[in-house]
Order: structure tokens, then sequence, then C-alpha cells
């Protein structure tokens, strides 16, 4: 991992965690993971992904934009949105197919006139406060509301919830609320399929046998809410947050690290620059009180955390060299885990994992491998930061968005550019200058000459030589050549009549040149097509190269078809088709489809040519039909 800073996502720390927390779900209670705020830093697709297969029934976003993603991501459970939402998102809601919470009256009446127009019903969650004063319908009103929205036609209340106070950290508030939910569910007349009132915490410390659902999130991701939670569950962080050693300086006793002044040496030292500061997610609160490890060894933070780098104190380190790991947070040492830093400065675990890694890349690990890397979150994309099957995602998202239909944009990503790049290592070689010529005559052949007309064919073009050998092929049927459209050592094809014999007088290589060397070409028959190997051992001289290919063929064509269609297969780079039949065809017309403008067409004594200009670009599957 060649980064200045990077994050690990330890997937396996995760299962271990989410099976510790099992152990505390009483028979045939479910449970949701939480996963907004991109899984509290951790990766939202992923985790969502992870819990999933892990048996989570649920998943909890902070707003209809989170939901999306995972659902473009391909997530298919339940997604509950855990905030109120506006009345812009619910578009997005239905479209996404998203679980809302419902709280007020307005919002629900909103929700449900729109559910009403498009005959759906949708599933809601009503949200109760019981003491938290921040969101959800007052306790007081709480069964009037949940009358009153049971008789919307549009909408089914799938789920009641409240959310604890303090359930770490004060029992006996908890327990009041705890009792409230109780009575209102007892003198409620309908049955959601969900309850749920603890989170994760709270599925430790305080045991119900009212919810069948519990909210996890800050435990599942190995973090201890409070210190009186060590005790009951063994957890292991999953965010590992590295950087390395980019510099190495001295300061003599007396001298002061960083800005401000804020650190004076009490000794001559020696200290390392990390470069990760607070634009990187690492608190700038930890300034003077934080502490790293390098090299199995806990180092202090000295001077101010500024926005790249942060200063430590190495001097105690046996050997320490620029590019050695430092480990910011989220190793088993407690004097390093994100709890213990945050409590230095009396912040929040949540917070600082949220704004973790601004700058770093994530890595989701298996033990010791990598199973997937995740770009930076930067704002603008950069396509680099993508392998290429995440890319094809994002692409065909993009397209999604911009024609706002996910058949259209899966036709065009599938019939367009899955062409382009059948492979996903597969690099894309253009042709330049493409020349197709066909000349009809009638062939020697008296026998031949009553149903066929003979075509001598010549192609050229320029292109990068990939290899030291290509392929010619010639099939009977579209199906057996089609196979050839997905290799990438085939040059040119040609569909034969299904009347003639496969073999070298039905379709002979006149003479095959890469640019004025004469090839070596064989032909062999293999599952029923024509190949004609063409290679030279000089050829090896000019891979890697832009050379000039010329391929001339003779083969039969029959009367009765009355049509032949010639395919650009590849991207190419203005291309020039003729065909001449004078003296043969009475009349010949011509059908071009040429996507993004049609050719040039020249049309006069049994000759026609069609021509794009040098610098203009042919999609594969761009043509012509010759008709006669």
């Amino acid at each position: 991992m060649n980064e200045r800073s990077h994050i690990e996502i330890n997937l396996d720390h995760y299962d271990y965690n989410i099976h510790e927390l099992k152990r505390f779900l009483l028979k045939d209670k479910a449970f949701m993971q939480i996963v907004k705020a991109d899984a509290y830093g951790h990766g939202a697709v992923e985790i969502a992904a992870e819990a999933e297969k892990l048996g989570a029934s649920m998943l909890g976003v902070a707003n209809s934009e989170e939901g999306k993603v995972l659902r473009l991501h391909g997530i298919q459970i339940p997604v509950l949105i855990l905030s109120p939402s506006l009345p812009e998102e619910i578009p997005e809601i239905f479209e996404y197919n998203l679980v809302p919470i419902v709280c007020s009256e307005s919002f629900a009446g909103i929700l449900n006139t729109m559910a009403v127009e498009k005959k759906r019903r949708i599933p809601v969650h009503i949200n109760i406060d019981t003491g938290m004063e921040r969101s959800g319908v007052r306790y007081d009103h709480a069964l009037n509301f949940i009358s009153s929205i049971s008789k919307l036609k549009g909408l089914t209340i799938d789920g009641i919830f409240t959310h604890y106070v303090a359930s770490e950290s004060d029992p006996d508030f908890s327990s009041y609320q705890l009792d409230r939910f109780k009575k209102i569910l007892k003198s409620m007349h309908i049955s959601p399929d969900w309850i749920h009132i603890a989170n994760s915490s709270a599925l430790v410390t305080i045991p119900d046998n009212i919810s069948n659902l519990a909210r996890i999130g800050l435990l599942s991701y190995g973090i201890y809410s409070h210190e009186s939670l060590c005790g009951k569950i063994d957890l292991r962080p999953v965010m590992t947050f590295k950087s390395r050693i980019s510099y190495i300086s001295s300061a003599r006793k007396g001298e002061s690290v960083g800005y401000n002044r804020t650190y004076f040496a009490p000794r001559d030292i020696l200290y390392a620059i990390v470069p990760v500061g607070y634009a990187d997610g690492y608190d700038y609160l930890l300034s003077n009180k934080g502490k790293v490890l390098i090299n199995g060894k806990v180092c202090p933070v000295i001077g101010k955390v500024s926005m790249d780098m942060t200063a430590v104190d190495v001097t105690g380190l046996d050997s320490v060299n620029t590019g050695d790991e430092v480990i910011l947070f989220g190793d088993e040492n407690p004097e390093i885990r994100i709890e213990t830093l945050c409590r230095s400065f009396g912040g929040s675990a949540y917070e600082m994992l949220c704004q973790t890694g601004r700058r770093a890349k994530r890595f989701y690990m298996r033990g010791s491998d990598i199973v997937k890397a995740v770009p930076l979150s930067r704002r603008e994309f950069v396509s680099s930061d993508y392998d290429s099957k995440e890319l094809s995602r994002v692409i065909e998202s993009a397209i999604r968005e911009k024609t706002g239909n996910m058949d259209v944009a899966r036709m065009i990503f599938t019939n367009v550019l899955e062409r382009l790049f059948r492979e996903d290592s597969r690099p894309l070689f253009h042709r330049h200058h493409f020349y197709h010529r066909l000349t009809f005559s009638k062939p020697q052949d008296p026998v031949l000459a009553k149903d066929y007309y003979r075509i001598d064919t010549e192609l050229s073009f320029r292109k990068q030589l990939i290899r030291d050998y290509f392929i010619i092929a010639c099939a009977s049927n579209e199906e057996m050549l089609e196979r050839y459209f997905r290799r990438e050592d085939v040059e040119y094809r040609w569909l034969l009549d299904g009347s003639l014999t496969l073999d070298e007088q039905s379709f002979f290589i006149k003479s095959v040149r890469i640019n004025d060397l004469e090839l070596n070409h064989t032909s062999q028959v293999v599952n029923h097509c024509l190949e004609v190997l063409c290679h030279h051992e000089s050829l090896k001289n000019w891979t890697g190269e832009q050379v000039q290919f010329t391929i001339n063929t003779r083969t039969y064509y029959p009367r009765s078809s009355h049509q032949l269609t010639v395919f650009v297969t590849g991207m190419t780079k203005g291309a020039e088709i003729c065909v001449d039949y004078d003296g043969l065809i009475p009349h010949m017309d011509i059908v071009p489809f040429f996507p993004g403008g049609q050719p040039e067409i020249q049309h006069s004594n049994g000759l026609i040519k069609i021509s794009t200009p040098e610098d203009a670009w042919l999609l594969p599957g761009s043509g012509v039909v010759f008709a006669f």
C-alpha cells in the first residue's frame, strides 16, 4: 500500500463483532445494521453487503440519498431512513423502495397522497419520542397519531420505535423510557412487523421482551460507547488509520515544535513528521494529547496538529526511519484505541470515525489479503481511482441519471460500451484509415457463375500490433462468427454462405501483409469455423508499434442474397468503403448506419465510395448495407 495514509477495514473483525452482539439477541429477535454517515466512516456499501451476508434484516440510513447509494450498488434488503424526510425526498423514496419514518401528519399526508396516486402502499415506521426530545411524535400524542396514520390508504405501519437517550450510562432514565414505550405498545390497536428500541449498547445492557429488532451501530464497528461495556462484550476495532513517517528531525532542550509554540522540548529529542493532520480527520484537539504506534511502541503527539502534518516524539525508539508505518488509531493497544484518544480531549468516537480519512484510500481486508480498495472520498470524479468492475458500475449509473431510465441505461451500456470493453483487462486499440474495397466479378467456373458472384476484397488499416500473429476467421453462420467478435487476436471476419463448403476454395487468402512484409498463413477448421493463422517471426520486432495491415481475399457470394453488409467491428478513426460492381449488377442501393453522422457517398459508373473524414470516429456496429 504505497499511500501517504490509508484506512484498513478489517471485515473479519466486523464479522466477529456481529457474532458477539448476536449472543445478546433473544430468540426470534433480528438486527438492523446502521450504515448512516457512510457506516460511520467504514463504507456503507461494503458494510451493508457484509451485514446482509450475516443475516441483517434491515439497514439504517440518515436520508434518501444514502439509501439511493445502497440501491445503486445492488443492496436489496429493506432500508429505513432514520431521520425525518423532507417532501422533496419522497420521489427517491418511491424510486428506490426506501422506508421512511413518520412523526408529523403533514409529511404523512403528502406521502400518502403520492402513494395513492401511484397506486402504491408504502411501508413506514413511526418514531415515538419517549424522552430524547429530538425527533418523533411526542409520547402523550402517540396513540392518536398511530390511529390517524393507520387510516391512510397509501401507508402501511411496518414498524414502531423509539430511541434511548443514554442506554450505556443512565439505567434509570432508560428504564423510564422503556416503561413509556411498553404502555404505548400495550394500548395501540395495530400489530406492526417491527418493534425496536435498542441500539447496540442497549442490546447489551437493557434486555427487553417487547421488541423484535435491535439497531446495531457503534459496537458493531468495535468501539465501546462507554467504559462499563468493556467487561460485558469483547469487541475488535474494525477501522485502523495508518500513515508513514515522511520526515525525521530533532529539537534541543527548550526549543518549540509546531504552530504557536505550544510544546517545548524538555530535553534533546528526536521527532518524526506524520503527513496527516486535521484535514485528514485526525482531530485538532489531539494536539499535545494524542498518541500513535510506531514499530510497536507508543509515541506521543507533540505540538499542534496542523492541517497536513503531525509531529510525534520518537526519542525512545530503538530504530526509526522515514517510511516506517504509523498507526494513528485502531490497534488493539488500549492507548491508541479511538475511545481512549477521544477521552483525552473530551471528544466523540462517533465524530472522529466519521471525519477520518478524508484523503485516505480504504482497503477492505480478510486476514492479510486486500479484498477491495475504495478511492478517496473526493468530490471530483477521477476514473483511475476505480477498478474496471466498479468503473463500469459508475458509468452505467451515470447513464441512468442522464437518461432517467434504467432500461435505457442498461441497453446503452450493454450494446455500446460493452462492445468496446469485452474484457475487464482488455486495452482498447483502434484502427486508423480503415479502407475496405469489394470488387464483384463473374466466377470462371460456369457452375458457380450461375448462382454466385466472385468477390475480391482488399482491407487495409493502421493499428498497434498487439502480438506476433493474428487470425482471419470465416464461418457459415452468424452464431459461429459471433465468437470471433469476442477475440482480440482476430483482425478480419467473413460470413460465408451456408451453401458453400467451408474450405480454402470458398474463402481464399490471396495476400496478408504487415507494412511491406508478406506473412505466412495456414488454415484449419476449428469448431465449424475456418481459422487462418497469419504469422511471421519478424513480427515480434514490431509488437507495440503502429503498423499497416493489408489483407486480400477471394470468396463467393450468392446472387439470391440481394444484399451484402460491411460492419466496422472496432473503434475506427476515418474510413472508406468501396464497392465495384461495374458491368455485372444493374443497380445497387446503399443504406449506411453510422451513429454520430452520415458519411459522404459517391455513386457513379458502377462504383460506390462511402467515406468519413480522417478524424471522424466510428463506433463498433457501424457499417453499410449494399442492396442489389
